[in-house]
This record gives structure tokens, C-alpha cells and sequence, in this order.
């Protein structure tokens, strides 16, 4: 972003940054920048808050009026309303206990069955919010959750989109099966912030498990591109523990 703003300053347009990463705005220096405290993915705050957002996007845009830089970095005032967890909320199936160090088949069969419990409940979301984030793949969750499954046997199977490679359509799979988890864990009208979600789904599931568990299978792979993908979209780096 650094380097667009300055050009597009050079060239007479104005521009500021929204920065969810603080020492990166530091360091790259863009003409105008506005700090938010929020989630990354989640740059002008909560889905769903129109008022909120738009309090964001004026504070960024009010940075154009200001007379000092070359350089402003201004700090948003306010915390995401929705990270305040939620007392009230429960996860809408059990937890998964010891699962880490299961077989791989045994923690797959886990995974399907744990898929299969969650529909409802992701059904029920999906009428209730009349949306959902599930479907990069373009093939029905259940799809997804096969495909995913077949990987972690230690099968290779052909990918589920004729315009995608394998490795490919296995991190689409993945990111629609966290979706659909987490799209499930709001059905019920409950507020869980991300980081009650977060805890849920990797450390109490088993398709959180199974996940990190394909990771490091990943990173030890010949092709650089499931190394990658492994290293780049599959796991949060908070969600890695150490070593792992």
C-alpha cells in the first residue's frame, strides 16, 4: 500500500491506508494511515455493524483534510464491540477431548461425524443470517468435508473444480469447512466474539485439529506449492503452537 500511495500522491490523488498491523504502517510508511484494533480480515470493524463500519471509514476519510504529514499515522479510538465474548453463548456440539494424537483415519472418521452434527446447526444459522461465506470451492459442504477427509487418510484424490489443481482445492476446502463451523457456532442468535469462536473451533474440535494436523503433513511435502499453502492459509499463526 505504501508504494500505491505514494504514487497516487505524486500523481495529485489522495489516499489513506486503514492498517491493521501497526509496526507494518511504521514501517511502510504510507502518506496517510488510520490504526484499527480490530481482527485481521476485519479491517473496518464487526460484519453486520453498518454504523460502526461507517464511523471507521470517516475517521479515515477525515485524515484527507488534515494539513500535516508527509507521513500521519492517527490510531483509531475504538475497541470492535463484538470482541467482548459472550457469557451466554455455548458451542453446539461437545467438545472434542485427545484427539490430537489419534490415527489420522480415526481422527477423520471424527471429523466426519462432528461435520454431520454441526448441519443443523449451520442450517439454522444460514436461514437465520440469510447468508454464508461457504462455497470458494463451488461444491456443497459436504463435498468439501470428503475432500478434505480423503487428504488426511493420506489420499491424493483429483481435485473437486476442473480449473483447480488438488492442492488448490484443498485450501478452498479447508477455509469452506472452517467456515461452515463457524457460521454454525452462530446459529441461535448468540454474539461469541472471534476469539470465543477461535478457541472453540481449534482447541475443542476435531476438525480444528485435523486441520493443523494436515498442515504438518503439508510442510514436509515435495511440491513447494502445498508447502506454501500449508505455511500461508491452512492455520492462523496464533492458532500454531510452538514447534508445531
Amino acid at each position: 500500500m505504501s508504494a500505491l500511495g505514494h504514487y497516487l500522491e505524486e500523481a495529485g490523488i489522495a489516499s489513506v491506508a486503514i492498517a491493521l498491523i501497526r509496526p507494518q504502517a511504521e514501517h511502510t510508511r504510507p502518506p496517510r494511515a488510520l490504526w484499527v484494533p480490530f481482527e485481521l480480515g476485519r479491517p473496518i470493524g464487526p460484519p453486520g455493524d453498518a454504523p460502526f463500519q461507517r464511523r471507521v471509514i470517516l475517521a479515515a476519510l477525515g485524515m484527507l483534510e488534515a494539513d500535516n504529514g508527509p507521513v500521519l499515522l492517527q490510531d483509531f479510538a475504538d475497541d470492535d464491540p463484538r470482541e467482548a465474548p459472550d457469557a451466554a453463548w455455548r458451542p453446539p456440539i461437545p467438545p472434542a477431548d485427545g484427539v490430537e494424537s489419534l490415527e489420522a483415519g480415526v481422527l477423520a472418521d471424527l471429523v466426519d461425524a462432528e461435520l454431520r452434527a454441526l448441519a443443523p446447526a449451520y442450517a439454522k444459522s444460514c436461514t437465520e443470517r440469510a447468508r454464508s461465506t461457504v462455497g470458494l470451492l463451488g461444491a456443497p459442504p459436504a463435498a468439501a468435508a470428503d475432500y478434505v477427509t480423503a487428504w488426511l487418510r493420506g489420499e491424493q484424490p483429483q481435485s473437486l473444480a476442473a480449473d483447480m489443481s488438488p492442492i488448490l482445492s484443498l485450501r478452498f476446502a479447508v477455509d469452506d469447512i472452517k467456515a461452515f463451523a463457524l457460521e454454525a457456532a452462530l446459529a441461535g442468535g448468540g454474539q461469541p466474539s472471534s476469539q470465543q469462536q477461535g478457541d472453540w473451533f481449534w482447541n475443542e474440535t476435531a476438525t480444528g485439529a485435523a486441520i493443523r494436523r494436515l498442515r504438518r503433513t503439508l510442510l514436509t511435502d515435495e511440491d513447494e506449492r502445498a508447502k506454501l499453502i500449508a505455511t500461508m492459509f491452512m492455520v492462523p499463526a496464533l492458532r500454531i503452537p510452538p514447534g508445531g
